[in-house]
């Protein structure tokens, strides 16, 4: 395990009770996968084991790995404004390396994260181009 990955994801206080696992649904391929309580989303999503996942600083200042809540409960640590504005987090807008789940989660990826998860689909099987 990456050293930064592993001291990262230590740092986000859940308040999950220990052991406690979700899951998390991405829409934008139908992929699901199980992540525990004091891991963040997107540690969930690198141990899915494929291709694809961005992966950027891991602490919230790059914005690689933006996505959007659609549904579900999550504590959310500390991200850059300049990669997520308090708007955009006020509607769901988060970075994955940043966020741990507290209720079973639908994300949906956006802008780099989008384009990177969605690469091995079928041209048909994409979302539509206007949603990113």
């Amino acid at each position: 395990m990456h050293p930064a990955k592993q001291d990262h994801e230590t740092q986000i206080d859940s308040a999950a009770p220990a052991g406690q696992r979700f899951e998390v649904h991405i829409l934008d391929t139908g992929e699901r996968y199980t992540c525990s309580g004091s891991q963040t989303l997107l540690a969930g999503m690198e141990a899915l084991g494929r291709k694809g996942i961005p992966v950027g600083c891991r602490g919230g200042g790059c914005g690689v790995c933006k996505s959007r809540i659609v549904r579900g409960d999550y504590h959310a640590a500390k991200m850059s404004r300049a990669c997520v504005s308090a708007d955009e987090q006020a509607a769901g807008v988060v970075l994955a390396c940043r966020v741990v789940p507290r209720s079973d989660i639908e994300i949906e990826a956006l802008d780099r994260m989008r384009r990177c998860v969605t690469r091995h689909l079928a041209p048909a099987a994409r979302p539509p181009s206007h949603l990113t």
